[in-house]
């Protein structure tokens, strides 16, 4: 079992590069089966869900060649199976992000049916819903979903129930090639939608309004393959931005837009962390006291969920109390009771959590229940006294490319260890 081990109570301050976006990266990787041919991207994170997604591609006839650990090249040609195995959906739901690029390519797809992930349903009802309208139908069968086009994608306006990121990522896709055009109401409208539309139009697509909640489509024959940058990682920014806040810092977070972060500063302004914005990148750094600040997560521009635990770690030992409200995935808390064991004092009530300040966190083993919650969880060791271990890290590897590394080079004292899991049960 590999572990992380941190010893609190370093000073924390320097620079670190945030690397391209994952949650953009694994969409324009899958955006790549739209264009038969070899499509270059660079700036491309080197963490395990990159990794699956190269499988993904590669079951349906991809080849891919990666240069310097974060250009890929996606050949695209001999691509000729449009079906995802069970086992790497299960992985990583983003897998699903073949749906769209598959029915637009061969009218065709089948796809493992995703199941419930740790922090929450994320139903792929909203992707079901709104491919349906534009002609695409669906049948479900042990496990799988079958989708297909008997008469071709005609574009049409798709409404969605909730600013869904999946379900317009997957619409778009499939909408390159409609008859006509197709307008998605309600979009979501992060960066990374923004990114995988700079994509499309790069291909020869037709996509206008992105990062507003209404995009068009204009259906066109088809697309030619091109090179493409990925966009800055915004939540891997947050999370070291929050790092420095907590610490005191200063740490300079380079390689992302601070623009793409507005309400996030904001609230971190308001705990008393002093935020200094550049061009492409931002300083951290505090000298009073935590202040708390409520805080309700919800579809950009609103406060990411994705930036949630780390914000609870910094309120955990605000000077005071505040409530943090969880309104996109009903599992997030599960953080809380594990940071609960370190000393916080934090109160679970439905999609609420009710947290008071305490002056102090102390070193404990915990298990990081997910991706953001692990950061979170090894922010709280660098501030925590005495050692902090935490188990469970792949989630952190989903996300964070050299995450330890990175915290070293800031002067954390913190390593990574393969240990028997006898060894874990019996360590402090």
């Amino acid at each position: 079992m590999d572990v992380i081990r941190i010893e609190g109570g370093h000073p924390i301050s320097g620079e670190v590069t945030v690397e391209g976006a994952k949650n953009s990266a694994l969409k324009l990787m899958a955006a790549t089966l739209m264009a038969s041919g070899t499509t270059t991207l660079t700036n491309v994170p080197n963490i395990s869900d990159v990794h699956t997604m190269g499988k993904v591609l590669k079951r349906l006839g991809a080849t891919i060649e990666v240069v310097n650990k974060h250009e890929l090249r996606i050949d695209t040609s001999s691509v000729d199976r449009w079906e995802t195995p069970y086992e790497l959906v299960a992985k990583m739901r983003a897998s699903t992000a073949v749906l769209g690029p598959l029915l637009a390519r061969f009218g065709r797809a089948v796809v493992a049916m995703p199941g419930g992930c740790q922090i929450g349903a994320r139903k792929i009802d909203l992707h079901i819903l709104g491919l349906e309208a534009l002609g695409v139908q669906f049948e479900f069968k042990h496990g799988y979903i079958y989708a297909s086009a008997p008469n071709g994608i005609t574009g049409t306006v798709v409404t969605l129930d909730f600013a869904s990121v999946g379900a317009t990522e997957n619409l778009m896709m499939a909408s390159v090639h409609a008859k006509g055009t197709t307008v998605i109401d309600n979009a979501a409208r992060e960066p990374e939608i923004v990114d995988l539309a700079n994509l499309l139009n790069e291909m020869g697509a037709h996509v206008r309004g992105a990062g507003s909640p209404l995009i068009e489509i204009e259906g066109v024959p088809e697309l030619h393959p091109v090179t493409h940058s990925v966009v800055g990682d915004r939540i891997e920014a947050a999370t070291f931005l929050a790092i420095g806040g907590l610490t005191g810092g200063p740490v300079r977070v380079r390689g992302f837009e601070p623009i793409h972060l507005g309400l996030v500063l904001k609230k971190f302004e308001l705990m008393g962390i002093e935020i200094e914005r550049g061009a492409h990148e931002a300083t951290a750094s505090r000298k009073g006291p935590l202040r708390p600040v409520d805080i309700q997560t919800l579809p950009y521009p609103g406060f990411p969920t994705d930036v949630q635990a780390q914000a609870m770690c910094l309120l955990s030992v605000a000077d005071g109390s505040c409530i943090v409200t969880e309104n996109v995935f009903e599992n997030r808390f599960m953080f809380a009771s594990e940071l609960d064991r370190m000393g916080a004092d934090i109160t679970i009530e439905g999609h609420h959590a009710i947290v008071h300040g305490v002056p102090q966190l102390s070193g404990a083993q915990v298990k990081a229940p997910d991706l953001r919650g692990g950061a979170a969880l090894a922010m709280a060791g660098l501030v925590a006294d005495g050692h902090t271990t935490i188990s469970d890290i792949h989630h952190i590897d989903r996300g964070y490319e050299g995450f330890v590394e990175k915290l070293k080079s800031l002067g954390a004292s913190i390593e990574r260890l393969t240990v028997p899991d006898e060894d874990l049960l019996d360590s402090e």
